[in-house]
């Protein structure tokens, strides 16, 4: 069993799901992904089928080494323990608490506010809303990037801020985020879309992008 392919549970335009894939692209390991439609039916993540593996109820979720994990967090931290190499956390305490705690800013503080179980709750309202959660989430973020970053979010080696970064950047130019107060977030940003691990795992190159959206 724990030599089987892992299977990832995705949604193409899911940031969680993303931040996953480039941790699995980075680490070269190979997996076969099963699309989870959110919009589809109602939702398949509400599926019995899917509720009896992830109880949340939201993508990703990861078969490897005969378990399942859920929250891309979790996920990415047992890729780290599993396939240390290329490290995506620093060595260093210091650089080390820092990405943890640029990773958590996203994660936390700004992507559950503008997730599509939320932005259903807000009705015509839910683009403004998430543009002033994510306005605001930047402008904190800006401001610590300024003190860590070098050619990405901490120093000039790629780690987990930087694969919450990414996917965070992509919602905000969905949801029109004027990104000209950020220019430390959009420098990093660029520099990362240019790595092949974040090129693959973009949403416009996923099994379920729809054709009108693929690269």
């Amino acid at each position: 069993m724990a030599s089987e392919k892992p299977i990832l549970y995705s949604y193409f335009r899911s940031s969680c799901s993303w931040r996953v894939r480039i941790a699995l692209a980075l680490k070269g390991i190979s997996y076969d992904v099963v699309p989870v439609n959110l919009l589809k039916d109602g939702g398949q993540q509400f599926s019995a089928e899917f509720k009896a593996m992830n109880p949340m109820q939201q993508v990703p979720a990861l078969k490897i080494d005969g378990i399942t994990l859920s929250q891309s967090l979790a996920i990415i931290h047992y890729l780290e323990d599993t396939h240390p190499n290329p490290r995506l956390l620093p060595q260093d305490p210091k650089k080390r608490a820092q990405v943890r705690m640029i990773a958590d800013l996203i994660v936390s503080g700004i992507q559950p506010l503008q997730n599509l179980s939320v932005l259903k709750q807000m009705g015509e309202k839910k683009t403004e809303w998430a543009q002033n959660c994510i306005s605001s989430g930047f402008q904190a973020l800006e401001q610590t990037l300024q003190h860590t970053a070098g050619r990405y979010c901490v120093g000039d080696e790629v780690s987990v801020a930087d694969l919450c970064l990414v996917p965070q950047v992509f919602n905000a130019e969905r949801f029109k985020v004027d990104m000209a107060p950020y220019p430390t977030i959009t420098r990093i940003n660029k520099a990362l879309l240019e790595l092949e691990a974040f090129k693959v795992s973009h949403p416009s190159r996923q099994p379920d992008t729809p054709a009108e959206l693929r690269a």
